[in-house]
């Protein structure tokens, strides 16, 4: 089969499998579109995060492990931008810790100047280290007073700044328009992390830029979790707007239910797929402009300079082309979109929870996605973000179907029985390795490989 009809064929295969999750309780499946939209919502945003490591990695090589941190940045700038501000908090300490990372930045810019502009010699390290002490000092004087005034203001509830909902606490949730303004602003704060990242971090080898990455998303998520000023850390925060109706709403509207009734489908269902849906169709919005503008630069003079630096940059470099400068720029779009990802997920969630953030579900399975889809075909990044996710939620009962199978020929109550049985909850690993396995033995550049 020529890859112009594969491509379209298993578009069409993982079609049919939701509308089978949705519409038959034969075999594994639920038979619950509730379930299928689930699982659809948040393939969607898995396919963005998987399109995002694609541009990275499919276009120049950089081997970035560091994708959870970027998403949860897109995740914290959510709550920056959709929730109210804390009533009393940026007066009684906002401007103090404001200004006290202001310190911190002008001492480090401080640091680099003076490294920059001195001579090298005693003097020069005696003056950067003399500014560093009293800069690290003013810093925390002025920062702390700040954050445990802010943390000072009901901490069982808030505790934090809040964020920039003009709603206020009483009415935020009329404003679910600022969760979908804050996608972008997660975009742009994942960007942001990336540019520091990538000009201390991109000179360095694929090895050492893979540890780099790792351990800057743990940094990221550890700030996240201890600062509670910032978003609560670990507390989490909760009742997020919504960008589309509640199902409340939808229940109480008399058009909402005589529709429903017309579909022969009960209110409540009927809400709750009314809500899946819309979500749906705001995330299939944002891959489709976010797919069409990746085949754009892809097929454009920038996207073929990229591949041949990831081809071979010593022969780039001897063309005149800055390496670095370009791998900067794909790690900066790249980590964009994770974090643009990032802000659509907690969206969905409705919350911010910082222990969620884990490696195996933000960094290793976007690989998992990307590698079976395909590395540096676009739409393998789509095909394996949406296939990928429904096997990671569907092979759990996938197992118990294969162990009762197994163990049908065992007696009731023996013990191998009962350890096949109990093992299935795990398969999903298991799964995961044998799917990539495979793909990278028959199909070793993916299921949709780069042309």
């Amino acid at each position: 089969m020529t890859q112009n009809m594969r491509t379209p064929v298993l578009f069409a295969i993982m079609a049919v499998l939701f509308i089978l999750e949705g519409s038959t309780n034969f075999w594994v499946f639920s038979g619950s579109w509730n379930t299928s939209l689930a699982i659809l919502n948040m393939a969607l945003i898995s396919a963005i995060m998987a399109l995002g490591v694609n541009l990275q990695w499919g276009y120049a090589g950089l081997f970035n492990v560091g994708i959870m941190g970027f998403v949860a940045l897109g995740g914290l700038a959510t709550v920056l931008i959709s929730m109210p501000a804390t009533p009393g908090a940026w007066s009684a300490g906002g401007i103090k810790a404001l200004f006290g990372l202001l310190i911190g930045v002008g001492t480090i810019l401080g640091a680099v100047q003076i490294r920059k502009h001195m001579a090298p010699g005693r003097a020069r390290g005696l003056a950067m280290i003399a500014i560093l002490i009293l800069g690290f000092f003013a810093f925390r004087y002025v920062f702390d007073a700040g954050v445990a005034a802010i943390e000072a203001i009901n901490p069982a509830q808030t505790g934090n700044l809040g964020g920039l909902n003009p709603g206020g606490p009483s009415n935020y949730k009329a404003h679910g328009y600022m969760t979908i303004l804050a996608w972008p602003v997660g975009g742009l704060l994942a960007a942001g992390a990336a540019w520091v990242v990538g000009k201390t971090a991109l000179g360095l080898r694929s090895d050492y830029l893979a540890i780099a990455t790792l351990g800057i998303a743990e940094i990221i998520l550890a700030a996240m979790k201890n600062e509670d000023w910032l978003a609560r850390g670990v507390k989490n925060v909760v009742g997020l707007p919504r960008p589309v109706p509640y199902e409340v709403d939808l229940q109480n509207s008399a058009a909402f239910v005589a529709r429903a009734e017309a579909w022969g489908t009960d209110v409540t269902t009927a809400s709750t797929i009314a809500v899946k849906m819309s979500y749906g169709v705001l995330f299939s919005v944002v891959l489709v402009v976010l797919l069409v503008l990746s085949q754009l630069a892809l097929k454009s003079p920038w996207g073929r300079m990229m591949r041949a630096i990831r081809d071979n940059e010593v022969a780039a470099r001897a063309m005149g082309k800055n390496v670095t400068k370009r791998h900067l720029q794909i790690f900066v779009l790249g980590s964009a979109i994770c974090g643009l990802a990032g802000a659509m997920m907690t969206t969905l969630d409705g919350q911010l929870t910082p222990n969620s953030y884990q490696p195996l579900r933000f960094t290793f399975l976007i690989w998992v996605m990307v590698i079976v889809g395909g590395s540096g075909n676009n739409f393998g990044a789509v095909l394996g973000g949406l296939m990928i996710w429904f096997f990671w939620i569907k092979v759990e009962p996938i197992g118990n179907w294969l162990m009762m199978v197994v163990t049908s020929g065992m007696e009731d109550g023996s013990g191998l029985k009962i350890h096949l049985l109990n093992s299935a909850a795990h398969m999903r690993l298991f799964s995961m390795g044998i799917i990539l396995l495979l793909v990278l033995r028959f199909s070793p550049r993916g299921l949709v490989p780069e042309r």
